[in-house]
């Protein structure tokens, strides 16, 4: 015979007691994760290029826009988004 769960089972009272989800840090730390991921990759790209003897005098100017503008971009989006969200509260 199953026996029923009573209602103020440890479960319950564990399940009940869970802090809310802090989304504004998780979301700045998958940024800061993506961000990172980001910057290595190109970064390791211009290495080997650099290596392989690609590299050119107008490759000085584009590193850095490219490296780090879309991080920026997507910070500032994300900025702008929660300004925006943060008018419908009342």
């Amino acid at each position: 015979m199953v026996r029923p769960i009573p209602l103020n089972s440890r479960f319950t009272r564990e399940r009940e007691t869970t802090p809310p989800t802090n989304w504004r840090r998780g979301l700045f730390r998958l940024w800061v994760l993506i961000s990172s991921a980001w910057i290595m990759a190109w970064f390791i790209f211009y290495a080997i290029e650099a290596i392989g003897g690609e590299w050119t005098a107008k490759n000085f100017l584009v590193v850095p826009v490219v490296l780090f503008g879309p991080p920026v971009a997507l910070l500032v989006f994300g900025i702008a988004t929660r300004w925006a969200f943060r008018g419908f509260e009342s």
